[in-house]
């Protein structure tokens, strides 16, 4: 019998070739798609839970927020909150703090002659690997961070820097002022990590190690629980420690908390900024499985839609084999052979697919992603059953239907007409083109929108502006004497630095004012930055005037107490304040410790992503650290600038590797996330459209066949081309029409959802949604004209003569 049912079923697909071809595709690009976003979201849901015992690791978070100011919820913590938990907690078995030594940028590690630049560089301390079970190729994890000046690597960079032979004992040196001695070798880091570092050195090296202090955040501190212990009742400790000891009686509108957070919620979660890594949004996991699933199902429909309209064509194959004694369930088994048979070959050339654009997958979206995320045997499992559940999936219906056709009607030439199932066929349609419409509003809506943030005013100008890391430091007559030499040559329009990025400012103050009652205070963002950051950045003031060389001399004193500052604010700051621009001049001023008076008042400018509103900030002259250089230069002679600021480089830092990137550049890739769902939209979009148009063009080519002599009566009767087209048209027309009626709300609902993630967004306008259905309307006429107008030109005199 098996023989029998691949001899019948093979006769059938060669019969309809195109037809087999177009489920075959359709289902093969389903496969693929679902397993490549399956692998991507597999990846995110992965992320850390390869520790063992992640479900007793927490971060420790810190919030806080002075009176009615912006509130701050950041994930780094102060210097003494590990080794304070570890003592008064008896939950916490273990706790560990990491220092970020690259945040800032690349670090220079010199290895005899060779010189290195890495970007992945932590300090941590001794108990990092009773926290974390990284496993270990070299070395003993229980103290290989027990001595200062020693070092933890992973294979890739002991390979790198060491080559084939033991890395252990070997020492480098770090940012030409730390030498580290190797004391241990691990596996690289799984790309599903939110830690991710290549070195990770003692934190007992650091000056830093020695001070237990709340009074800065710049530490990650991490603890893992003991068994059975319970982190909210942890938390409830926590709680009562820090009211105890940490609020501030002459201040009771202070408020600040430690906050406990899971470490496998941290990616997909957080909502604490300042993290090692940009978290996932657990939103656009639900968005790509459903999109997933979505494509995958339009495939089946496609198939079930080719099969139902070819059945009135097999229907009189179907009667002459009832007769001569075929019993229903051997037709239903032939039929969901043959839907077996495509299904496995679809399946097979998906996987063959997905093998070859994995590597683009991961390049869109910048994640390591390979087969091996799947847990073992869990990729062939999810193979087989994705098999069986397409094959009945599409199988099934149309099975049923040509198993079930009576032989006596079918014989008699009373056989379904190509309007038999039109019913299901029409709402499979309407289904298909609902989601093609929902995924070409979704890419309209998330273009405009990353449109939108590119062309919006910042408040300042990072064109044309070079950014290189200094973040190891640089003393103010290094910096005086480089600025000099750069600004001798045309290329070089002006030079400045800062202690962070200028899109990306994270420094949390607390500001009071002379003439605010006692108690007062604010949340503010500082910078740092020399004198000439605000007209290098492009920044306006609206009062006030920009830093002199009096400012600098009394702002670097040696003595901090004799210090006296000059500080610009934004309007935000000064808002809150309770201050107009003019007003604010002159008034003293308290940050941290640092007095002085408002010098300026500069229009508000956006320091951080367009996701955040903007805040206070103020910009003030200090000299002590700066982590970039700001270069800018004139847009035609760039490539010359380089060049330059290479040189001067090397002549100054010949020690550090010359790394350089253009701020703009930094601008874009705040918006990664963003734009890769952008690009995801897209691609799906084209896609849903391209399996659901394979689809049509099919089935308009069997309606078209079935009505071959209706055609034919109307020519001979006079009907002209166009209006056999618009026959043969209209009907699928509305479909779609009904389609974007349907989608469109729907469309409206998520955007809007996605758009409430953005501080300053677009409005959705009605042309969004005219647009796609125009755009969907247009597909649909072009995809089905081929196949209408061939049929309008078909001969009358040899379609009347057909069977």
């Amino acid at each position: 019998m098996l023989k029998n049912y691949l001899k019948i079923a093979f006769r059938s697909l060669w019969k309809y070739k195109t037809n087999t071809f177009i489920s075959v595709t359709g289902l093969a690009i389903g496969v693929s798609c679902f397993l490549l976003l399956a692998t991507y979201v597999l990846h995110e849901l992965r992320y850390d839970r390869f520790q063992p015992g992640s479900e007793r690791i927490a971060r420790v978070n810190l919030f806080y927020q002075s009176g009615e100011g912006e509130s701050v919820y950041i994930a780094m913590t102060p210097t003494a909150v590990a080794p304070v938990f570890s003592r008064e907690f008896s939950e916490i078995e273990s706790a560990a703090r990491i220092y970020p030594y690259s945040a800032d940028g690349s670090v220079s590690v010199q290895y005899n002659d060779q010189l290195f630049s890495e970007r992945k560089v932590v300090f941590a301390d001794s108990s990092f690997f009773k926290v974390f079970q990284y496993p270990f190729v070299e070395g003993n994890p229980a103290t290989a961070l027990s001595q200062p000046n020693s070092v933890v690597i992973d294979q890739t960079t002991a390979a790198k820097i060491f080559g084939k032979g033991s890395a252990i004992g070997k020492s480098v040196k770090m940012n030409e002022r730390l030498t580290l001695q190797v004391t241990g070798v691990i596996k690289d880091v799984p790309s599903y990590s939110h830690l991710k570092f290549n070195w990770v050195g003692s934190y007992s090296t650091l000056p830093r190690s020695k001070t237990e202090a709340f009074d800065s955040a710049n530490d990650f501190s991490y603890v893992l629980l003991k068994p059975n212990a319970d982190l909210k009742t942890l938390q409830a400790k926590v709680d009562r420690y820090v009211s105890k000891n940490l609020a501030d009686p002459r201040n009771p509108s202070f408020k600040v908390r430690l906050e406990l957070e899971p470490f496998h919620a941290i990616h997909l979660y957080s909502k604490a900024t300042n993290g090692t890594e940009a978290s996932g949004n657990y939103k656009y996991i639900y968005i790509l499985s459903g999109i997933a699933v979505l494509i995958l199902l339009i495939a089946c429909i496609n198939f079930i839609n080719l099969v139902t309209a070819r059945s009135a064509v097999r229907a009189r194959e179907v009667g002459v084999r009832k007769v001569i004694g075929a019993l229903r369930m051997q037709l239903f088994g032939q039929h969901i052979f043959e839907s077996g048979m495509i299904t496995f070959v679809a399946t097979a050339i998906g996987f063959l697919i997905t093998m070859l654009a994995l590597p683009g997958l991961s390049s869109l979206t910048g994640k390591v992603l390979d087969l091996g995320v799947w847990p073992a045997l869990s990729f062939e499992v999810t193979l087989f059953v994705l098999f069986l559940v397409i094959t009945l999936l599409s199988g099934a219906y149309p099975a049923a239907v040509l198993s079930g056709f009576e032989p006596v009607k079918v014989l008699k030439g009373t056989s379904l007409s190509s309007n038999s199932g039109g019913g299901l066929r029409n709402f499979l349609v309407v289904f298909q083109f609902t989601i093609s419409m929902l995924f070409i509003i979704a890419t309209l809506i998330a273009g405009q929108q990353l449109r939108f943030i590119q062309n919006k005013n910042l408040g300042m100008n990072p064109d044309q502006i070079i950014v290189l890391d200094i973040n190891s430091g640089i003393s103010k007559s290094k910096l005086a004497a480089m600025k000099g030499e750069l600004l001798s040559n045309s290329a070089v329009r002006s030079v400045t630095a800062s202690y962070d990025s200028p899109l990306n400012v994270q420094g949390g103050y607390n500001i009071t004012a002379a003439d605010k009652p006692a108690g007062f205070g604010m949340n503010i963002t500082a910078i740092p930055v020399e004198k000439d950051f605000v007209p290098t950045m492009g920044m306006k003031l609206v009062t006030g005037e920009n830093f002199n060389e009096t400012d600098i001399v009394q702002a670097t004193q040696d003595s901090f107490q004799l210090r006296s500052y000059a500080f610009i604010l934004n309007e935000s700051a000064v808002k809150g304040l309770g201050w107009t621009p003019a007003t604010a001049l002159g008034k003293m001023v308290n940050m941290n410790g640092r007095q002085g008076k408002v010098k300026g008042v500069a229009q508000d400018f956006h320091f951080r992503s367009l996701h955040e509103k903007i805040s206070p900030i103020a910009i003030m002259p200090e000299y002590d650290f700066f982590g970039k250089m700001l270069v800018k230069v004139t847009g035609r002679e760039a490539s010359e600038a380089v060049q330059i600021l290479e040189k001067s480089w090397k002549s100054n830092f010949p020690l550090r590797p010359f790394e350089y990137h253009f701020l703009d550049q930094e601008f874009e890739e705040m918006y990664n996330a963003e734009n890769k769902v952008s690009t995801v939209l897209e691609i799906f979009s084209f896609v849903t459209i391209l399996i659901s148009c394979l689809g049509l063009f099919a089935l308009i080519a069997f309606i078209a066949q079935q009505r071959t002599k209706e055609i034919g009566v109307r020519k001979v009767l006079g009907a002209s081309v166009t209006s056999i087209v618009m026959l043969l048209s209209r009907d699928f027309v509305k479909l779609i029409i009904i389609a974007i009626i349907i989608s469109s709300p729907i469309a409206w609902y998520f955007m809007n959802e996605w758009l409430k993630d953005f501080a300053y967004r677009i409005d959705i306008s009605l042309w969004v949604f005219i647009a796609g259905g125009a755009i969907a309307i247009l597909i649909t006429f072009i995809t089905i004209s081929f196949q209408t107008i061939k049929a309008a030109l078909m001969n009358p005199v040899q379609s009347l003569r057909s069977d």
